[in-house]
């Protein structure tokens, strides 16, 4: 597996996909998102130049934190998988954003647990999923205006994640949809796209593209 290869193959294509759209290849961060991936891996990916790293468990993120940052290598950490409520201290003092808060409960305690201001996103299940959590589109501007009250809590963006598809295609509209509401919210970011629609969330406006399988290939356990 050569990471740095892959790195440099997936900024092309970032590229190619933000020149389509008449964009910037630098309005977009690359998430590594390193779920399963051992220290070795993320070592080679900041060798080539990736600061931005996303994990899905806050467990398994408290060990590769601790380490790396034990060795003085200081990333910008991404919680990008499901937070439980009980989690939530731990993933406040560990994340410098998480994207994936699903609930005004969720908010709240991050809010009371967090020390200082703590950027997040909400997730917005756009596609109405009944496997997946998050906001409907609906309910974005209640949870937006609820949540921006909280102290130590700042709504930075949308994120959402694209039913699994073998035609990237499909899921623009669903992209596209929350590039509307963000517009409409007044927010930063869009958290869209994922190793197979990634180019299609860059053209449709995301700023932080989640990318695991592109980067490290297949994780070597669930």
């Amino acid at each position: 597996m050569d990471i740095e290869r892959n790195i440099e193959e997936l900024k092309r294509r970032i590229a190619r996909a933000a020149e389509r759209a008449g964009r910037s290849p630098d309005e977009v961060t690359i998430v590594a998102v390193s779920k399963g991936v051992g220290f070795p891996a993320i070592k080679a990916a900041l060798g080539a130049g990736i600061t931005n790293i996303g994990e899905n468990r806050v467990q398994e993120a408290k060990v590769k934190i601790e380490e790396l940052s034990s060795r003085g290598l200081r990333l910008t950490w991404h919680m990008v998988g499901h937070l439980q409520t009980n989690k939530a201290k731990t993933a406040a003092e560990l994340f410098d954003i998480i994207h994936s808060i699903d609930s005004i409960r969720l908010a709240q305690l991050l809010s009371h647990r967090a020390k200082n201001a703590l950027p997040i996103l909400l997730q917005v299940n756009v596609a109405g999923e009944a496997s997946k959590s998050g906001f409907s589109p609906v309910e974005v501007l209640r949870a937006v205006e609820a949540i921006a009250r909280l102290p130590n809590i700042i709504v930075k963006g949308l994120m959402t994640i694209a039913p699994p598809t073998d035609d990237p295609e499909e899921v623009r509209p669903i992209f596209r949809r929350l590039r509307e509401l963000r517009d409409s919210l007044g927010l930063e970011h869009l958290s869209m796209g994922m190793t197979d629609d990634f180019e299609v969330a860059v053209e449709e406006g995301a700023t932080m593209v989640r990318i695991g399988r592109a980067i490290f290939g297949e994780r070597s356990r669930p």
